[in-house]
This record gives structure tokens, sequence and C-alpha cells, in this order.
């Protein structure tokens, strides 16, 4: 079955255009690379939970809009070979400090699918 990274994030409204941007880039690199899907979603329907909630996650503000995405491999070690190309390609190197999010409010990780349909 697929394995899946899975990411969330919080973007800044004003700057969601620079998001889509970056994300179009980066989606044609994974895809060049290998991936077999590349996902990119902005919330809709995302209330703010008393406890958990997808905008609680990471922690986002006013003017802050909630991204979910994923990408999808034929397995894990695809994706770790896939991701290895990824990182080394000159086209993703930018300055971390102006990405249009704050990374150390993403929260990403990689999922072995059990089910699918």
């Amino acid at each position: 079955m697929t394995y899946v990274d899975g990411f969330v994030l919080a973007v800044p409204q004003d700057r969601l255009d620079e998001y889509r941007a970056l994300a179009t880039l980066a989606g044609k690199v994974w895809m060049e690379h290998g991936a077999l899907s590349y996902v990119e979603c902005v919330a809709d329907d995302v209330p703010y939970g008393e406890l958990t909630s997808f905008p609680r996650a990471v922690q986002a503000k006013d003017g802050e809009v909630v991204i979910f995405s994923w990408i999808t491999y034929p397995s894990r070690e695809a994706r770790d070979a896939i991701n290895a190309k990824v990182m080394a390609d000159e086209r993703l190197k930018h300055d971390h400090e102006n990405t249009p999010f704050d990374g150390k409010r993403m929260i990403y990780g990689g999922f072995n699918t059990f089910l699918s349909f």
C-alpha cells in the first residue's frame, strides 16, 4: 500500500498567494522525483475546538488560514529516496527566514496506509 506524508500548518491570509506559488513549485518537484500525488487544501469548515482542532494544533492566529496537505508515494523506501532528491533539488533552496508560514508550528509525519478504497 502507499505511504503518505501529511502536513498541517498555518499561513497568514495576506501571504496565501506566496504560499500557493511555493506549494506549486514544491508539487512539481515532488512529482518529477516520483511522488504519486501532491495535494494542498485550505481550511473551509474547521471550527476552533474547545480541546482539539486544526487551528489549535498549529496555534493559528487571527488572520491565518489552516493548510492541510499530503504527498503519496509507492512505499516508505520510495518516499525516503524521493525526499532525498527533493531536499537536494536547487529549485527548493530558499531563505527559511522568509517563508510564508511559521515552520515551527507545522505538524508533519509519515504514515503507512492500512485501508484504502
